[in-house]
This record gives C-alpha cells, sequence and structure tokens, in this order.
C-alpha cells in the first residue's frame, strides 16, 4: 500500500520571449532601453516582450537576429 499522494500545482505558462529576452538581456549586460534603441523598434515593445504582453512577430525577430548575430527563427520558436 503506498501512501504518495498527489499534489497538482498551477502553473501560469511563461510566454517565450519573457524568458529569451530576459536572459539575452542580462547575459548582454544591457538595458531594455538601449537595445531597442538599437534595433529601432520602440523601448515599450521590447517591455511587453519581455513581460509576456507582447509575442515577436517576423519583423522583431529579425532586428534581434542581426542584433545578436543568430538565426532569427530562434527568436519565433
Amino acid at each position: 500500500m503506498s501512501n504518495s499522494s498527489t499534489i497538482t500545482e498551477k502553473w501560469e505558462p511563461v510566454h517565450p520571449g519573457e524568458v529569451r529576452m530576459e536572459d539575452f538581456i542580462k547575459g548582454f549586460q544591457i538595458t531594455q532601453h538601449k537595445l531597442a534603441v538599437d534595433i529601432g523598434v520602440p523601448p515599450r515593445r521590447i517591455n511587453e516582450i519581455v513581460h509576456g504582453k507582447r509575442a515577436i512577430t517576423a519583423d522583431t525577430a529579425l532586428c534581434l537576429g542581426r542584433y545578436f548575430q543568430m538565426d532569427p527563427q530562434f527568436w519565433l520558436n
């Protein structure tokens, strides 16, 4: 006989942009504002992506890919 119990915790889904963008901003030691200015997008767009309120569009993915010198597809997956 087993005395194990099942604990069900509800986790809010994490927006992919929130994790990726936050990691890159911290890793490159840049601010959201600097990134936005450098890639030519409104700072609010970067802030909303970081906080999971906006998806990363193809256009933004291209800008991020150029900036971080990587495949833009990374930002869309």
